[in-house]
């Protein structure tokens, strides 16, 4: 097949290129104690959008910094009578929760649905997190420059994703044993980040996930697009390079792949072979740290773009919730 990346023999054996920073497990188990913390203050209020068979929702709680974070839940009609499977949904960088339409076919087959709104991107979450150094068309680099890892944005949004996921584990309609995530691109990465941080996730069904590997895109003159921040993070910051290991060391905070070792969840992944976005090699940098059962789907000519039949094969996954 045309290769944009290494071959697949290769990939399977990849190990990524970001460094981990020593104490990565030590921030992530003080980030979560942090979370737990908080007084999430849920609200949960009928939405403007009603259809047959399904109640929906506008679910807001309170995030790390104290951000009102939102996502739309939506759950069969009539639900109280029984536990329902869940699927979480998970967006693209930018973008939003999207529509109330395109969740109805899950609760047609009997899930219970919540879909995020990221912090500070197209939605409705608030981004209370001010930091120094430049925010321009990075979310990626937010918080690069402060003295604490803890400020990098990413961090407090992999926080929402599994504070969401414990708060809906709480419904009495969910079967907390029962829940599975899901998104493509930035969704892919945060559906990651999810089944990292909240190990009760059942199962997780990523595509062509964001997020991963940051050194390697950047070795691979792909810090375009979705990645252009890096790229322009060095240009304007450290155009010489001379902070170069300590910007990558920060930035494995908020890479999958040196969370992906803590997922409990059977994973799906979805891998677009000519995709130049998230290059297949950051993908599998976090796919071949996943230590429970895991399954690989490769789309030999697709790129970072709609891939045929996965959403039947996703829900067909999620079905075994």
């Amino acid at each position: 097949m045309p290769l944009v990346d290494k071959p697949l023999p290769e990939l399977l054996k990849y190990e990524g290129r970001n460094p981990c920073p020593k104490d990565m497990d030590a921030f992530w188990d003080a980030s979560l104690a942090e979370m737990r913390g908080l007084d999430a203050a849920v609200d949960l209020k009928p939405a403007a959008f009603q259809a047959p068979g399904a109640e929906c929702f506008d679910l807001t709680f309170t995030g790390a910094g104290g951000s009102r974070v939102y996502a739309k839940y939506l759950r069969p009609r009539n639900a109280g009578s029984k536990k329902h499977p869940t699927v979480l949904l998970f967006h693209g960088y930018s973008g939003s929760s999207g529509e109330w339409f395109d969740k109805l076919a899950w609760v047609g087959q009997g899930f219970c649905v919540a879909a995020l709104d990221c912090r500070g991107q197209a939605g409705k979450s608030q981004d209370l997190g001010s930091v120094r150094g430049n925010t321009l068309r990075g979310h990626i680099i937010r918080g690069l420059d402060e003295e604490s890892p803890a400020k990098l944005l990413f961090r407090n949004i992999y926080l929402d994703t599994a504070q969401l996921a414990g708060i809906v584990m709480g419904f009495p309609e969910v079967d907390a044993a029962r829940v599975g995530a899901t998104g493509g691109s930035q969704g892919g990465g945060l559906t990651l980040a999810c089944a990292s941080l909240e190990p009760r996730i059942k199962q997780a069904a990523p595509v062509f996930p964001f997020l991963c590997d940051y050194k390697r895109v950047w070795e691979m003159d792909l810090a375009k697009g979705a990645y252009e921040e890096l790229n322009t993070y060095f240009r304007n910051f450290d155009p010489r390079h001379e902070r170069e290991d300590a910007v990558w060391e920060r930035l494995g905070y908020i890479d999958n792949q040196h969370l992906a070792k803590r997922i409990r969840a059977k994973v799906l992944m979805a891998v677009g072979m000519m995709d130049t976005i998230c290059p297949p090699s950051t993908q599998f940098a976090a796919f071949n740290k996943i230590t429970s059962p895991k399954e690989y789907v490769l789309y030999p000519d697709f790129g970072h773009e709609g891939l045929p039949g996965w959403n039947e094969r996703a829900l067909k996954f999620m079905l075994d919730l």
